[in-house]
């Protein structure tokens, strides 16, 4: 009977059988990860819909005028997509109108800025010629140089106002004006020429210190301050805007 059995096919059936359901089955697979992708759908289909996704106009799809600011322009965007998140058509709708602001905001910026140079070369053109002469003379230095100058000037007055006590303040003056005249010859390339403007932004320095220094109000000054302190520090202004944008 073992013999037999084991030479039997028909005995091993049971597990053919059970390969052969399996096979025929082969569409339950696919019927159950349906069932499985169902609770999504229906997820996103319970989502709210954007009701102005087909609104041309962003200003009209985001519920914002055309005044509206930056700031308004993100507080509506983050609302609205808060408000339909779940539900892909909606955000990329509101993304696109939010998108389309941005990019008219910056194009306005660019213009804005254009229009203003060209304003500017435009009034500088139209000026009276002793006025283009002038502006010949003035240059606009790199920041960094600016600000460097700045603050040699600045210590240059600070230390003045702590010295005030002890004497007048000749020793910075005659600092400040030499190096007025090493940036204006480096920058000319002529010693004499530099000589000029320095000794002249001095002297115009010097000369509106006196006059404008006088009518500062007692009370705001310290008592130290003397007005050939004031004055120098009023120099000070004209030796820097001398050296740095004169050439």
């Amino acid at each position: 009977m073992g013999v037999l059995s084991l030479s039997n096919p028909t005995f091993a059936t049971p597990f053919l059988g059970q390969k052969l359901s399996c096979g025929g089955n082969s569409k339950k697979p696919a019927s159950s990860s349906a069932a499985v992708r169902t609770p999504r759908c229906a997820l996103e289909g319970s989502a709210p819909t954007f009701p102005r996704h087909n609104v041309w106009d962003p200003y009209k799809r985001l519920g914002i005028g055309r005044d509206a600011s930056e700031e308004e322009i993100w507080s509506s965007r983050n609302f609205l997509l808060q408000q339909y998140s779940g539900h892909e058509r909606s955000e990329e709708s509101i993304e696109a109108a939010f998108e389309k602001l941005l990019m008219t905001s910056f194009q306005q910026r660019k213009k804005t800025k254009i229009n203003l140079k060209s304003r500017l070369k435009k009034k500088v053109e139209e000026s009276p010629p002793w006025v283009q002469n002038l502006l010949n003379f003035v240059e606009l230095p790199p920041t960094d140089v600016i600000f460097r100058r700045l603050f040699l000037f600045a210590f240059m007055g600070g230390w003045s106002i702590m010295n005030s006590a002890e004497g007048g303040p000749a020793f910075q003056v005659a600092v400040s004006l030499a190096a007025c005249i090493y940036f204006l010859n480096d920058k000319t390339k002529s010693l004499g020429r530099a000589f000029a403007i320095g000794l002249g932004a001095l002297a115009t320095g010097w000369v509106c210190g006196s006059v404008l220094v006088p009518m500062i109000p007692t009370f705001l000054l310290q008592p130290t301050w003397t007005l050939e302190l004031l004055t120098s520090l009023v120099a000070y202004v004209f030796l820097f805007l001398a050296c740095t944008f004169l050439k």
